[in-house]
């Protein structure tokens, strides 16, 4: 910050530390960070039932088992898959996979929430005011495919890790990796199977957008109706915000997530078979959207599109409302003081 303009803010009647301190900061650089902090939270919060969701997602898909020891493992839900990781590994078997799901999230959601607000600038121009919904619609479309590309390579590291099991676990076959830390998958991955295979699932992922597209316009509609405020708007009615937004976030991921889970499905089994068909000389089970799409269908029955999903929906809330929740407070924390730091400023210059 220019010297000039940090004296005349220090010398602006009532400036606090913290307007001092946002002063100098851009808007996008605050959406970036507030959004890059949700991330991480969402992430720590939500990772021992990410892991158990993908390991449901993923019973049947890499793992030649006999039938009975599939639909054992299928059957056993949130609480005996939880149970397995426990007594494999303990506190560590849960969270195993978290480095690379903080180093997953906490970009993509820097990148998805500075690229949403940038876009809804430019679609706001486009459509008249009436057009909220479409306005927010072509918003995260643009937001979803700027961050799920940039960070597939991670996702593909962290589905790795939270799907492979112990080397003395017995009762089910083991994947065909064994990876000791994020680093050791992805020179692991880089040395068998080549660059491509960190973006193995990206066009189902990239297909989920549809998710983003659910679930955003839904959220600033509701959050609008709850708190009178959109995504990252200013409320004076500050008592209603965290209620507001919980209700929101709450409603718009189940509402997203009940449309567009059959995609997660099919992302995860594409992650998982690059590593399969390095190692074996068996014919893949998976190649393509739709091949894999079929085959789920045919080995597994419409089930098998909603593998993992009761875990995947105790796990999608309180990630939707931690990260909403850590977003808007911490938006408002420090926009809130660049905004009077500003105001004070122009007062001062008049």
């Amino acid at each position: 910050m220019p010297r000039g303009h940090h004296d005349k803010l220090n010398s602006t009647k009532a400036a606090s530390s913290m307007e001092c301190a946002t002063a100098h900061l851009s808007v996008d650089f605050i959406r970036t960070f507030a959004g890059a902090i949700s991330g991480i939270a969402s992430s720590i919060v939500t990772c021992p039932l990410d892991v158990i969701k993908i390991k449901l997602q993923a019973h049947g898909g890499l793992r030649r088992q006999t039938t009975s020891s599939r639909h054992l493992y299928a059957n056993q839900g949130l609480l005996g898959v939880g149970r397995e990781v426990w007594l494999e590994k303990g506190l560590k078997g849960m969270y195993q996979g978290l480095g690379p799901s903080v180093l997953a999230y906490f970009p993509r959601w820097a990148i998805f929430f500075a690229s949403y607000h940038r876009s809804h600038e430019v679609f706001d121009v486009w459509f008249d005011a009436h057009s909220q919904w479409m306005t927010s619609f072509m918003s995260s479309l643009t937001a979803g495919t700027f961050s799920i590309a940039a960070t597939n390579p991670i996702l593909v590291i962290k589905t790795r890790l939270m799907s492979q099991t112990s080397i003395s676990n017995q009762t089910y076959a083991k994947p065909a990796w064994q990876y000791n830390s994020a680093f050791d998958a992805a020179r692991q991955i880089f040395i068998k199977e080549g660059v491509l295979a960190f973006y193995s699932g990206l066009i189902p992922a990239l297909l989920g957008i549809s998710h983003l597209a659910i679930q955003f316009p839904l959220y600033e509609q509701l959050k609008r109706r709850f708190t009178g405020s959109g995504l990252g708007e200013e409320n004076e009615k500050s008592s209603y915000n965290i209620l507001g937004v919980l209700a929101a976030a709450s409603i718009s991921k189940i509402v997203a997530s009940s449309a567009t889970y059959p995609h997660e499905v099919i992302r995860t089994r594409l992650h998982m078979q690059q590593s399969f068909r390095s190692t074996t000389s068996a014919p893949p089970w998976y190649s393509g959207i739709m091949v894999t799409a079929n085959t789920v269908w045919q080995k597994e029955g419409w089930r098998g599109f909603y593998a993992g999903m009761g875990t995947s929906m105790i796990r999608a809330v309180p990630a939707s409302v931690t990260t909403m929740l850590v977003y808007e407070n911490v938006l408002n924390v420090l926009m809130t003081p660049k905004l009077d730091s500003n105001s004070k400023l122009e007062e001062k210059n008049l």
